[in-house]
């Protein structure tokens, strides 16, 4: 029994350094859902979770890098939108951005060179101050015909950073 306490203790200890989600931010092409994204405060960390529909993916933060740096000075048709967050309110960014390791969406033979996730993406970055924030969300989510560009706005819970966060960044890489 002292277990199970000091088990359920722990757990009630770890969400405390971890803020409530937001309300999600749907984003719709046509009637369909293609994207949600909703945001916290994770121990040190701000959150800001995406969740793609099926067919749908999005790209990573450093999208226009990655594929100025493939195309080494090369033209190009174009180059789809990267992930742009930029916080605003109680909170302040206090380190970079990190992003999952990218799915390589590219097509070499058209000079189209694209980066991004599918399903799901994490993006997160070490924060100080107070939260309520707002975040401006501006990117594309695409299918193999159709592009959707994203602008939104969402409203990050109270909470504090600070204490253990429950992401585990070590599977993060770091927006370059």
């Amino acid at each position: 029994m002292p277990r199970i306490l000091a088990a359920t203790l722990f757990a009630v200890a770890l969400s405390a350094n971890a803020g409530e989600w937001s309300e999600p931010a749907v984003v719709t092409h046509q009637d369909d859902v293609v994207v949600h994204y909703r945001a916290r405060v994770d121990g040190p960390y701000l959150v800001v979770k995406v969740a793609l529909e099926p067919t749908w993916h999005t790209f990573t933060m450093d999208n226009e890098r990655r594929a100025k740096e493939r195309l080494a000075g090369k033209m190009s048709l174009g180059i789809d939108q990267q992930t742009e967050i930029k916080v605003s309110g109680g909170l302040k960014l206090a380190g970079p951005w990190l992003q999952p390791a990218p799915k390589d969406f590219s097509k070499p033979d058209l000079r189209w060179f694209s980066y991004g996730y599918e399903k799901e993406a994490i993006f997160a970055a070490k924060v100080e101050g107070a939260a309520p924030a707002q975040l401006n969300i501006r990117g594309q989510a695409s299918t193999e015909t159709t592009c959707k560009n994203i602008n939104l706005t969402l409203d990050v819970p109270a909470a504090t950073p600070g204490g253990k966060a429950e992401l585990d960044t070590a599977k993060l890489v770091q927006v370059k």
